[in-house]
């Protein structure tokens, strides 16, 4: 399930370059993308799931709010650095909320890493670190340039759209975090439904507040909306809470990271972002960590069972 969540929430990227190059504001596409996925999910939930959406107390119900602000944030903020940087830079920084979930697990929940899944972070962070200083070569800005003016990106500004892509893992780094107090406590129906509806409310509010046109777009616009709306969040974001239930947070935001190899795939053939062989070797590096982030867990798991068994 988690590598189903991988393989769609790889395509985001490629759709948002094609909603931007059709005039679309990144807060818009934020704002749609939530709000069409939270159209999808509503009747299912109040058909299946109305007892217990109903019973939410107040408590779960603001912890549903926070979690629904931040994973706006990201969206907000992770959109918009697609504006200003190459696909594999946004993508491969984006994912780096494992160094923020271990620390948080560590230092706020007092949770212990296995040393594998530490050495997995590392290796991992040193592939997202390989892409970064591509992106940052300056022999390279011609042909990023032509790229992102061709897929409606405004600028090449690698800082600008690095640091907000940093900022986009920071947010759902505490999305993962506030939602996983949810996700043993509520459905997977009902807790998608709400977050997912608490941010799509910040989204649209924010977006009214701004005056950004919500209306009005080409058919591939929509089409592009649409997509992300089922694709990326509706199959992989709903992927990613599922096997929040089932495995360490910070093995799935590990596993995340395999998301910017397949981005800059699509971006590779669609775009013409060609992976240079420094990049090559980060996606190699990327999947390496998330390998032995892998045993990490596996060893987590028997060391915590044996454990409840004696």
């Amino acid at each position: 399930m988690l590598l189903v969540g991988v393989v769609a929430a790889s395509s985001s990227s490629i759709l948002v370059r094609y909603a931007q190059h059709e005039g679309v504001a990144s807060l818009a596409i934020a704002a749609w993308r939530m709000i069409l996925a939270s159209l999808v999910l509503l009747p299912l939930a109040l058909t299946m799931r109305r007892r217990e959406l109903l019973g939410v107390g107040s408590r779960l119900a603001l912890t549903a709010l926070l979690a629904g602000m931040f994973l706006a944030a990201h969206f907000v903020t992770w959109i918009t650095s697609l504006e200003y940087t190459s696909v594999a830079s946004s993508a491969a920084l984006v994912t780096t909320n494992p160094i923020w979930v271990g620390l948080a697990t560590v230092f706020i929940f007092r949770e212990h890493l296995a040393r594998l899944t530490i050495l997995g972070i590392a290796i991992s962070l040193l592939g997202c670190l390989m892409i970064v200083l591509v992106d940052l070569d300056p022999t390279l800005a011609p042909s990023m340039a032509d790229a992102a003016t061709a897929t409606g990106a405004s600028s090449r500004q690698p800082v600008l759209g690095n640091g907000l892509a940093l900022l986009g893992a920071l947010g759902v780094s505490a999305y993962l975090l506030t939602g996983r107090s949810l996700a043993w406590r509520l459905s997977l129906l009902a807790y998608v439904t709400l977050v997912y509806g608490a941010a799509a409310g910040v989204l649209l509010v924010t977006a009214v507040i701004a005056g950004v046109e919500l209306w009005g777009y080409s058919s591939v616009g929509w089409w592009s909306l649409a997509g992300l709306a089922l694709g990326p969040q509706l199959v992989g974001h709903t992927a990613f809470n599922w096997s929040l239930r089932r495995l360490s947070p910070t093995f799935v935001a590990l596993s995340i990271l395999g998301e910017p190899v397949g981005s800059a795939i699509l971006a590779s053939v669609l775009f013409a972002e060609v992976p240079s062989a420094l990049q090559l070797a980060a996606f190699a590096t990327l999947l390496a960590g998330i390998g032995v982030a892998a045993l990490g867990e596996r060893a987590g798991s028997r060391a915590m069972a044996s454990a409840a068994a004696n």
